[in-house]
């Protein structure tokens, strides 16, 4: 087995994940078969109860594990499925090495940070490495493994001293780090700055490290000079320090490494290079490029808690534009507060409360995504309620199904006081309830979590036929409520049909207006399982009917001004550029290629 390490060092934000998924990608076209391994070193066992304004959205795993968003762009890069052993936590390892301390395994020795957390470490990675993840028997050949944070953090001590003993464990030939740093340019003197980095690799040799490769982070490509300096300071070959330079989306970065033949040296230090061929990027390179020529839009309304962090979203993001790729569309993003479409606003905001409804007026299509808590639920509900009675596409994942179920029944079965026990506990009569396995007192890993299956109760329907017409599907999950099946009758007798139910048939996962162009809703999360080039197939349903939707102008309710296919006036309203939230910036005034109404930009911390 050969281990490649990504480190980070200067600042937080750089873009490590999508440079350790790129790095995949490149030795998998190499012929390689490639695993990734994520390290936090965080004290959470996992990323489950961790707030998105913390750390972005918790992807979520086929076996339940709720795990940093990095692992999505592992499986979405690498088109792997990856377990929640592949996230190493802080709270992971000393849970495990008390565990063993309790049971006496240690024969009474004194446990320390040196050699059982180390040792708890490197077995760790050695095991987990060996995991098949891409459907193939037996281990992979490469080993990517991305450690979070910065160097120098305190709490990455334990893990940096743990892989500098790795490296010798393994020995000379299966081991290679690659040092993903800062290269700032000062406004002042505009020159490209090396003393950052020369400082981050000083560190990083103390600590028993030493770079094969650096990975240099900015604004544009490093002058051969800075190159010079660098590989003369950091003692690191001038042919293996690579530039990483703003790029109009993630999708370019293996092909900036692979233009400087980043591989082979990557390659050399596993001495792989004898037995690996050229990387074959023509697909990747098709899909990158292909991109800029579209011409036409289709516009998404994304009506949600955190649109000021696309982080919170990034897989329904970027599901979203995998969608939008298949249909040669460019993707339009309109970030629309929850709360900003409620009535309170309309006295307390009114511009805010205009231009909420403008966008989401102007959007071909609507989404509401998964959440939790009550705050901006009104709002939702008034979404989901525009877009079924003005036959406006609508997908609704998870809290967003939940949400069409609860205005469906009071605004067609009048049921005013209905909604769910999450909102109000003491609900009278809600249509949507707490599941009763959950625990009410802890809160991590308590959901319903993972694949789960679903039957298709109609073979007919919308969803079966976007899935292939199958009979059953397997998606991801995470939620702790569920539509209360004492209400199907009456709902489905009204004309909402479940045609979505596990293997009970009394837990509802899909629902369709069967009189509605296009207005679904999945319990699950269909977009953890979405692909370049193989979109989910309710985000593709989704996309089809907005770019049918043929809306020359809205009503004139609630005094906004008419549009015209989803533009305001005519014209293009002005969109921003903001970080990506993948630490590369974009150049083009997209979001990863994905165009927003400058909105959803992220910290930059997680990448």
């Amino acid at each position: 087995m050969k281990y490649v390490l990504v480190t980070g060092g200067v600042v937080s934000g750089l873009g490590k994940g999508v440079t350790a998924s790129s790095i995949g990608v490149l030795l998998k076209t190499c012929g390689l078969r490639v695993t990734s391994i994520k390290i936090d070193p965080y004290l959470n066992t996992d990323a489950g109860t961790m707030s998105p304004f913390e750390h972005g959205e918790v992807f979520v795993l086929d076996d339940g594990g709720e795990v940093d968003l990095d692992l999505g762009n592992y499986e979405r890069f690498l088109d792997i499925k990856l377990t929640c052993d592949n996230n190493i936590t802080t709270g992971k390892i000393y849970q495990s090495v008390i565990e063993k301390e309790r049971r006496g395994d240690y024969l009474g020795k004194t446990v320390q940070v040196v050699p059982h957390i180390t040792d708890a470490i490197q077995d760790w990675i050695e095991r987990v490495a060996r995991i098949p993840v891409d459907g193939k028997e037996g281990p992979a050949d490469v080993c990517v493994i991305e450690l979070g944070g910065t160097i120098g953090d305190i709490e990455s001590m334990p893990f940096i001293e743990a892989l500098g003993q790795f490296s010798y464990r393994v020995g000379h030939g299966n081991f290679c780090l690659i040092h993903v740093s800062l290269v700032p340019v000062l406004n002042v003197v505009g020159e490209q700055k090396t003393k950052p980095t020369q400082h981050s690799v000083r560190q990083l040799r103390g600590l028993g490290l030493t770079p094969n490769l650096l990975a240099c982070r900015s604004t544009k490509e490093l002058d051969d000079n800075v190159k010079a300096k660098l590989a003369q300071f950091c003692h690191v070959p001038l042919s293996n320090i690579v530039t990483l330079h703003d790029v109009p989306n993630i999708w370019h970065i293996p092909l900036l490494l692979k233009d400087q033949k980043a591989h082979e040296a990557i390659l050399n230090a596993l001495n792989l290079l004898s037995i690996t061929i050229e990387p074959n990027l023509k697909e990747w390179t098709t899909r990158t490029k292909v991109y800029v020529d579209f011409h036409e839009n289709v516009r998404i309304a994304m009506v949600g808690k955190y649109t000021g962090l696309s982080d919170a979203y990034l897989s329904v993001l970027k599901a979203l534009l995998h969608a939008a790729v298949a249909r040669n569309r460019k993707l339009i993003v309109d970030w629309v507060a929850a709360e900003d479409l409620e009535d309170a606003t309309s006295k307390q905001d009114p511009n805010a409360y205009k231009a909420a409804w403008g966008l989401l007026k102007g959007a071909h299509g609507v989404l509401v995504p998964g959440g939790f808590g009550d705050r901006g639920v009104a709002g939702k509900i008034l979404a989901a309620k525009y877009a079924r009675e003005n036959n406006v596409p609508y997908l609704g994942i998870c809290l967003g199904m939940q949400i069409a179920v609860i205005e469906f029944a009071r605004s067609v079965l009048g049921m005013d006081d209905t909604t769910s026990t999450e909102f109000d506990p003491e609900a009278k009569n809600p249509c949507v309830i707490f599941m009763p396995e959950g625990s009410k007192t802890h809160m991590g890993g308590t959901m319903r979590l993972g694949s789960r299956r679903t039957y298709f109760q109609v073979a007919d329907c919308k969803s079966a036929k976007l899935y292939g017409n199958v009979g059953f599907v397997d998606e991801r999950h995470r939620h702790r409520y569920e539509v209360n099946p004492d209400m199907i009758s009456q709902l489905e007798s009204a004309g909402l049909s479940f045609v979505g139910k596990d293997e009970t048939g009394s837990r509802m996962e899909i629902i369709e207006l069967p009189s509605h162009p296009f207005f679904i809703g999945a319990q699950f999360h269909p977009e953890f399982k979405s692909r370049p080039g193989k979109p989910s197939p309710l985000f593709s349903g989704l996309i089809a009917a907005a770019c049918e939707l043929d809306r020359t102008a809205t009503s004139p309710s609630r005094g906004h001004s008419k549009l015209t296919n989803g533009i305001h006036n005519g014209q293009s309203p002005k969109l921003k550029s903001h970080q990506n939230g993948n630490g590369f910036k974009t150049t083009n005034g997209s979001l990863n290629g994905i165009y927003t109404n400058g909105n959803g930009n992220s910290n930059g911390v997680h990448l």
